[in-house]
């Protein structure tokens, strides 16, 4: 078995925390999709390297001081072992209403289930694939943008990814091309009763110039074993062209999910973006979205609902790199119990990024009180020509409303469900697509109604 040295990392990190995941990855690189590709080879081992030099963020580390990875070192999760491979699945979640099964790929564990996935209703020239598909039937494709822009250097859960990287979706929009349909990812975590279980995937979306497409990410969990989703996707916009990418995440109570989602837009192009975050023990979603060429438009937007010892972590990066520019964030969160919340969000504005009109906003409703909430907003802008702001605000349900509610024969917990959806009524217009926003907006009213 091959062995690697853990070198002293910067301050924030712990390299030691490394260990248990390098030895897992000496045993299963040989297996894994695409390992006669040189460059593949090259990229995993660009992440194993990286990985082992860092370790795991500790709350040292600035950007992750309000969440806390150590309960991952005592799991000593073991990949995969595919054991999901004989679950089978009444209703997949999907936000049709008709009945149809649209373009859908379905995951368990990290693993592809073709039997369960579909690319109907896909125009001629689109692919959607499965990764280790793709890296079998399109390398050049997968080569020439994984990787990217999505770089281990100093994410080392991104690292980690990198090194294990296996199975996730492959989206390729030619230019010029518009999908009618809502295409839908299926993420199911099962794990194994014998030991926690971590699976990486990995996820490429690649939307030429002037193409159009929708795309709905689904994470869910059956049962209660423990699993690590630590998942990574690259988003590339190409110019004039216009991308929706939205998540729900409503993984079981003994889950980790950790996600890191990087787009790059170029000039006139449309990234919009939009999580939903509902499950899992302790949950990170970060997005980071340079925008790459003029008059570019990014939308990252949120809303967070947990309760009981829920810990969840919003952290957004968007970077204006160019001239005339618009980025704009709505996040709203609910925390009950004695959950806790993070959004740290950040803006820069680079020296040339002239005309940059950038909006951040992120408001949080504690229903107890020992919920809390963490929030970090910051600006960093470099030019003077620009329009920027930002804020976060913290608070209560109004006493008053609810006085007002009741008073008209409602009772307190519809009263306590009118107030909280309307809080976050304004976070779910965000979302531009109606029949997601209707999906999405079922979703906020059954967490309610587990209460």
């Amino acid at each position: 078995m091959a062995t690697t040295t853990l070198t002293k990392a910067p301050r924030g990190y712990d390299p030691a925390a490394a260990k248990p995941f390098l030895e897992q990855f000496d045993r299963v690189k040989d297996g894994l999709p695409g390992a006669g590709l040189s460059w593949l080879n090259d990229l995993r081992s660009q992440g194993h390297h990286r990985f082992a030099a860092l370790g795991l963020p500790t709350v040292k580390n600035e950007s992750w001081r309000y969440t806390n990875l150590r309960a991952l070192d005592k799991l000593a999760f073991q990949p995969a072992a595919g054991t999901g491979d004989t679950v089978r699945f009444d209703v997949l979640p999907t936000v049709r209403t008709d009945g149809t099964t649209g373009p859908r790929l379905v995951f368990v564990d990290g693993r592809f289930r073709a039997e369960l996935s579909s690319t109907a209703g896909l125009p001629a020239g689109v692919e959607l694939l499965n990764l280790a598909d793709a890296l079998a039937r399109k390398p050049d494709l997968v080569a020439e943008h994984l990787g990217r822009i999505a770089a281990p250097d100093d994410q080392p859960l991104v690292a980690l990814n990198t090194a294990f990287l296996a199975d996730g979706p492959v989206l390729h929009v030619p230019r010029g091309v518009t999908v009618e349909e809502t295409i839908e990812l299926v993420f199911v975590s099962v794990g194994s009763e014998a030991q926690p279980t971590a699976f990486h995937p990995r996820g490429l979306i690649v939307a030429e110039a002037e193409s159009r497409a929708v795309i709905v990410e689904h994470h869910v969990g059956l049962g209660s074993c423990t699993t690590l989703s630590n998942g990574v996707t690259e988003v590339f916009v190409g110019e004039g062209a216009l991308v929706h990418h939205y998540k729900v995440q409503r993984e079981h109570a003994e889950s980790f999910h950790l996600s890191h989602t990087a787009a790059k837009v170029a000039g006139k192009g449309v990234y919009d973006n939009f999580i939903l975050t509902i499950g899992a023990k302790l949950s990170r979603n970060e997005v980071n979205s340079v925008l790459d060429g003029e008059e570019g438009d990014t939308h990252v937007s949120g809303a967070y609902m947990v309760r009981g010892g829920q810990h969840v972590d919003t952290t957004t990066f968007i970077d204006h790199a160019k001239p005339c520019c618009t980025s704009r964030e709505v996040y709203k969160g609910v925390i009950d119990d004695q959950a806790r919340a993070v959004f740290q969000g950040k803006i820069i504005v680079r020296p040339n990024a002239q005309k940059t009109d950038g909006y951040q906003q992120n408001r949080a409703l504690l229903l107890s009180d020992t919920a809390e909430i963490d929030a970090k907003p910051e600006l960093e802008i470099y030019a003077d020509d620009v329009k920027c702001s930002h804020g976060a605000t913290v608070g209560e349900l109004d006493d008053d409303q609810l006085f007002y509610l009741r008073a008209r024969g409602i009772d307190k917990a519809a009263a306590r469900g009118l107030l909280i959806g309307a809080f976050l009524s304004e976070a779910l217009g965000e979302i531009a697509e109606e029949s997601v926003r209707d999906a999405f907006q079922s979703y906020v009213a059954d967490w309610q109604n587990a209460r």
